[in-house]
């Protein structure tokens, strides 16, 4: 069974993983700003840039499946 779904369980895992490095991201993120005393609008700005960031890795994914689909 292993054999037969190493792509699948690979993709899952690649995913899961990219999933964890933008929430540590996140948490650098917030710490540097936090201690740095960051006006507002920069903070707005850095987790703006942040979220595009996700929202592109998402979008990508969801062009792999409709592509592949």
């Amino acid at each position: 069974m292993l054999t037969e779904h190493y792509e699948q369980i690979e993709a899952i895992g690649f995913e899961i993983a990219i999933v964890g490095l933008f929430f540590l991201m996140a948490l650098v993120v917030h710490d540097v700003l936090k201690k740095n005393d960051v006006p507002l609008i920069g903070k707005v700005v850095v987790y703006f840039v942040l979220l595009l960031g996700t929202a592109g890795s998402i979008f990508k994914g969801i062009m792999q499946l409709v592509i592949e689909g």
